[in-house]
């Protein structure tokens, strides 16, 4: 690799340095840090306004949102959910004492197959939890059907679904749950942090509990709970990145559709498709690479050897990481594994040049 600057895969969108500077000046003044302050409830309700939703609750990160929402439901059992996902979703089913059940995805967006979930359900299954793949929407009407039919909780990780809509309705208002990640590597980050958005306000109070170890009073513990409270700093950053956040996202679209048009109608090269009746949030561009010239791994060192980091992500499978492999059968979900053999996910941030997209296409094809 020679020694020109990388162009990874991708970059965190951050404020200005003065804007985030004025944003947090008043911690010094109250030395308020963390412990659910002003910042903290300010970026709450912005959320709760640009996300469309009446219950959100905030988190140190999302995984460990993920992992509240399932304590305070307080479920039991089996929990479907899918293999082609960022490892996070499987750990926060199996740290919350559940056992997960992966069902294979669809070729089309790489969601949850929903053909294949009731044959997974069983008198132990107690929830679904499906992921929106790349900020592509799972089919909400199939899988709310199938869980009111067997009286099952939803809850879904949508950790890349910032932002979305479908048919104007915020994607956090779907199912019982669902659990946002405000990564720095996120269309919206919090440098760290997360939020759970739910249909039930009564968890709200268990939610505010659980992630402050527990806590209800000044002498009383009536959960056993962990520590997961967003500090001032993290929503400052929040409160400084949702200003700009639709410009980002718009930026990002730039650089999605030159892919496209440098990519699409290539033999062997499949790209995700925009879904109808959804407001996109462009937040990954992942390629797949079926009986093309080259092999997906051959397109990565290609693409590494001229200080171009793209990501197989997802692979491995989450059913075939050390920690899970002997458990589960990798079979079980062909398509699944058949896409993570083949998927690559270019670089893709609101600040990319397009040129540099050009560059990166023109390795891929040439």
């Amino acid at each position: 690799m020679n020694k020109e600057k990388q162009t990874l895969v991708t970059q965190s969108s951050m404020p200005k340095y003065d804007e985030y500077c004025e944003e947090i000046k008043e911690l010094w003044e109250s030395h308020w840090l963390t412990n659910m302050g002003v910042k903290h409830k300010e970026l709450e309700k912005q959320l709760r306004g640009y996300l469309k939703t009446d219950n959100i609750t905030l988190f140190t990160n999302g995984h460990l949102g993920l992992e509240c929402i399932l304590a305070g439901m307080n479920l039991k059992g089996e929990v479907i959910t899918t293999p082609f996902t960022f490892v996070s979703t499987s750990h926060a089913i199996v740290r919350s004492g559940l056992k997960p059940v992966f069902c294979d995805i669809n070729k089309e967006d790489y969601t949850l197959d929903v053909t294949k979930i009731e044959s997974l359900i069983t008198e132990d299954t107690c929830a679904i939890l499906p992921v929106h793949v790349y900020g592509n929407v799972c089919n909400l009407e199939e899988i709310d059907k199938i869980a009111k039919k067997y009286n099952l909780k939803v809850i879904y990780d949508a950790a890349h679904a910032f932002g979305v809509e479908f048919n104007g309705v915020g994607i956090g208002n779907f199912g019982d749950a669902s659990m946002f990640s405000f990564h720095a590597t996120k269309v919206f980050n919090t440098i760290e942090g997360g939020a759970v958005t739910y249909s039930n306000s009564e968890l709200n109070k268990i939610l505010y509990d659980i992630k402050n170890f527990g806590i209800t009073g000044l002498e009383t513990v009536e959960y056993i709970g962990g520590n997961a409270k967003m500090n001032e700093f993290q929503a400052a950053m929040g409160i400084c990145n949702l200003r700009h956040v639709d410009k980002e996202i718009l930026k990002r679209k730039k650089v999605v559709e030159r892919y496209r048009e440098n990519l699409q109608n290539i033999e062997g090269i499949t790209l995700q498709k925009s879904q109808a009746k959804v407001k996109e949030n462009f937040s990954y561009f992942p390629v797949v690479f079926e009986n093309y010239k080259y092999t997906r791994d051959e397109v990565f060192e290609k693409l590494k050897e001229n200080n171009i980091i793209s990501r197989k992500y997802f692979y491995p499978l989450v059913n075939d990481f050390e920690c899970y492999k002997k458990k589960f059968n990798l079979n079980e979900t062909p398509v699944a594994a058949y896409i993570a053999d083949r998927v690559l996910t270019l670089p893709l941030y609101s600040d990319l040049d397009l040129e540099m997209v050009d560059k990166i296409c023109n390795i891929i094809l040439k």
